[in-house]
């Protein structure tokens, strides 16, 4: 079988990057620092997938190692110069840390075959491939021959994951802590311009030229809109996500931000108006999915983040505003934001004292880093009334 290493063997290694994989006919080798995790996957040989769609369906997946990071990198340093695939899926902030690793394992790579590596990046990170690649470079591993080799031979690809995952309960915890649970959405746009040699044929991947379109459909698509429901849902007690999107009230505010969101998008990179429009309306039919019991906090959590200048809702305000479409809706969900005062949350305690010490025009300002003068004044009328 042809052999595939995968950094990170959690919910998206597992229950996205490995399903794929394990379709393609690749013999798996995960790498992850969760002990307990490598000594259950090594003693079990398989693991179960629960794919939450209409219903729900079971898929073993098998024919894999797990290896730990920190003890077994002669092991995976060997993994690396047998396989021409490498996926990273270890969470943004922990990327830098496989510099090293990855690239000792180059080394030995250009001494043995000196053959092609793709090397696809899957994690929430805007130029995660550019960014890596010269971390890697700047740390100075490589000889001159091994940088000639580096350049010519080794591609880093990135990608925009898009697959939502069900967090296990306690019962499930305990009875199966290999279990993950997921919806059964598989496609991955995968940044076709990053590939060194030839596109490895995986499940699911989708080649696409221009990948930050596909990136920021995402942001100000998926991401947006599942903010749109989450605060405003907290707002009125509400839970689950499912619960929000059967709000009519609510329901109408996203379909008015995706509007919003839609023309900028449109405009900016001359989408097809049925591939956008069936992207909505598929996107709102996951969104209801009730068995993936997706909460209101874990979509609002980190808002201090989420209301950044470049981030979903922000990032959103400035989009529509370059192409001259005020975002009316967009506001609301600002508004709705910096009212988020889940007491257990700890960004959301920290937002509300900000407000409270500093004031709203201070986080609009300062945080948001939002110019416009009748955004502001927007967002500020809609806190107001939701406040009130």
């Amino acid at each position: 079988m042809k052999k595939v290493v995968i950094f990170g063997a959690g919910q998206i290694g597992r229950g996205f990057i490995g399903e794929l994989c394990f379709d393609s006919n690749y013999f798996i080798v995960f790498v992850d620092v969760d002990e307990r995790i490598v000594e259950l996957l090594n003693k079990e040989k398989r693991y179960i997938i629960y794919l939450l769609g209409e219903k729900k369906a079971e898929k073993t997946i098998e024919n894999f190692i797990c290896l730990n990071l920190e003890k077994d990198k002669k092991r995976i340093i060997e993994e690396i110069v047998q396989t021409d695939l490498i996926f990273t899926s270890v969470g943004a902030k922990n990327l830098f840390t496989l510099s090293e690793i990855i690239a000792k394992g180059i080394k030995e790579k250009y001494k043995v075959n000196k053959g092609f590596l793709n090397i696809v990046i899957c994690e929430n990170l805007l130029s995660a491939g550019k960014r890596f690649k010269e971390d890697i470079l700047n740390k100075g591993f490589f000889s001159n021959k091994e940088r000639e080799y580096f350049e010519e031979k080794v591609g880093f690809v990135e990608t925009v994951i898009s697959r939502m995952t069900s967090p296990l309960t306690e019962e499930e915890k305990n009875q199966n802590p290999l279990l993950v649970k997921v919806e059964p959405y598989k496609i991955l746009p995968v940044d076709k311009n990053g590939f060194k040699g030839k596109i490895p044929e995986i499940t699911g991947f989708l080649p696409v030229e221009n990948l930050r379109k596909y990136e920021e459909l995402k942001l100000f698509g998926h991401n947006l809109s599942h903010v749109t429901l989450a605060y405003p849902g907290f707002l009125k007690g509400y839970n689950y996500i499912w619960e929000c999107i059967e709000d009519e009230e609510i329901f109408k505010l996203l379909r008015d931000v995706q509007e919003e969101v839609k023309r900028a998008l449109i405009e900016k990179y001359e989408f097809g108006i049925k591939e956008i429009e069936d992207y909505f309306l598929d996107l709102n039919k996951r969104f209801d999915n009730k068995l993936l019991s997706d909460t209101v906090f874990r979509v609002g959590r980190d808002v201090l983040r989420k209301i950044g200048k470049n981030e979903r809702i922000v990032g959103a305000i400035n989009l529509c505003l370059s192409y001259n479409i005020f975002p009316q809706n967009i506001c609301f969900v600002l508004a709705s934001s910096l009212c988020y005062n889940y007491n257990l949350d700890e960004e959301a305690v920290k937002l509300q004292k900000i407000i409270s010490e500093k004031g709203v025009d201070f986080v609009l300002k300062e945080i948001c880093e939002i110019q416009d003068g009748k955004v502001i004044e927007r967002v500020k009328i809609f806190y107001e009334r939701i406040r009130k």
